[in-house]
C-alpha cells in the first residue's frame, strides 16, 4: 500500500487525524512553557485539491468536501480545523496545521526524505521561524530528536506505508522514541487493511507500557481505496477522551462513517 499524501489530501483518514493533532496541541498551549512538534513524515506541506494527484483519488469529496456545511456549536478543536483548512482549493497537511498553531515560543521540527517534497516543505513553512524541515529518513532521525530541549511535546507519525514491513518499522521507531521521552505525546496514524495486523501494531504499542487510546474511522469505499484507519495516541492528554467523543459524534453523520474510541491497556 502506498499512501503519499498528495494522493489522499483532506480525505476522511486526514480530517479525524488533523483534529486530533488540533486537539492536542491546544492542550500544549494551555501551560506557559514551550514545547515541540516534530512530524517524521510531515510531505509537501500544501496540497492542491484540484491537482493531478487530488483529482486521480477525489478521496477529499468524501472528507473535507463534506463539513462545507456543518451548524450549530461545533467541538472546540473541530471549530479550530475548519478555521485553520478553510474550504479552498488547497489543503494544509500536518507540518502546515502545526506551524499555524505554534506560539513564539514554541518549535516544529518537520522530517521529509523526498527532495522534492522536503523543498515544497520549506516554502510552505518559510514564515514560520521556529519551523524547521530536515531533509532525512523520518524513522532514523527521530530518535536523534528526542529527548526535546523543551521536555514537552507531541511527535506525529504518519508513514506512507510503501514498505511491505512498515508496521514494523513503526513499532520499533515508536518503542525507541518512547524510551528517550517517555512523557511525550505520540499521535500515530495507520491504515486498516487487515484487521489482525493493525491490532498486533497497537499490542506492540501497548508494551510500552504508556497510557493509550485509539481512534478508527470507517467508511464505504470502492475496492482498492483507503475506507478503514486508526489513529494511536500514546501519553493522550487530559480531556482527550472527552473531546475526540464529541469530535466523531458529529463527524460520524457528515462524514457516513463509523467510528471507534477505545481506551486501551
Amino acid at each position: 500500500m502506498n499512501y503519499r499524501h498528495g494522493y489522499h489530501a483532506g480525505n476522511f483518514a486526514d480530517v479525524v487525524k488533523h483534529v486530533a493533532l488540533v486537539a492536542i496541541l491546544a492542550h500544549l498551549k494551555k501551560k506557559d512553557t514551550p514545547f515541540a512538534v516534530i512530524d517524521t513524515h510531515a510531505g509537501r506541506g500544501s496540497y492542491d485539491l484540484g491537482g493531478e494527484q487530488a483529482r486521480k483519488t477525489g478521496e477529499a469529496a468524501n472528507g473535507i468536501g463534506r463539513l462545507a456545511n456543518l451548524s450549530g456549536p461545533l467541538p472546540p478543536s473541530l471549530a479550530t480545523y475548519l478555521e485553520l483548512v478553510g474550504h479552498g482549493g488547497r489543503y494544509p497537511g500536518s507540518p502546515l496545521i502545526a506551524a499555524r498553531m505554534l506560539r513564539p515560543i514554541d518549535r516544529l521540527a518537520a522530517i521529509e526524505k523526498h527532495p522534492e517534497e522536503a523543498a515544497l516543505l520549506r516554502e510552505a513553512l518559510a514564515p514560520w521561524r521556529k519551523a524547521v524541515v530536515e531533509e532525512a529518513d523520518g524513522y532514523a532521525r527521530l530518535s536523534k530528536l528526542l529527548p526535546p530541549p523543551e521536555r514537552r511535546g507531541v511527535v506525529l507519525i504518519d508513514p506512507p506505508f510503501e514498505a511491505v514491513d512498515e508496521f514494523a518499522q513503526l513499532a520499533a521507531a515508536l518503542r525507541t522514541a518512547h524510551r528517550r521521552f517517555a512523557t511525550g505525546i505520540y499521535l500515530v496514524w495507520y491504515p486498516v487493511k487487515a484487521h489482525a495486523q493493525a491490532e498486533a501494531f497497537v499490542g506492540e504499542a501497548l508494551a510500552t507500557g504508556a497510557p493509550a487510546l485509539t481512534i478508527e474511522i470507517a467508511i464505504d469505499a470502492p475496492e482498492g481505496r483507503l475506507s478503514r484507519s486508526g489513529l494511536l495516541v500514546l501519553n493522550p492528554p487530559y480531556g482527550f477522551e472527552a473531546e475526540m467523543a464529541a469530535v466523531l459524534a458529529r463527524l460520524e453523520p457528515a462524514l457516513a462513517a463509523q467510528t471507534r474510541l477505545e481506551i486501551r491497556a
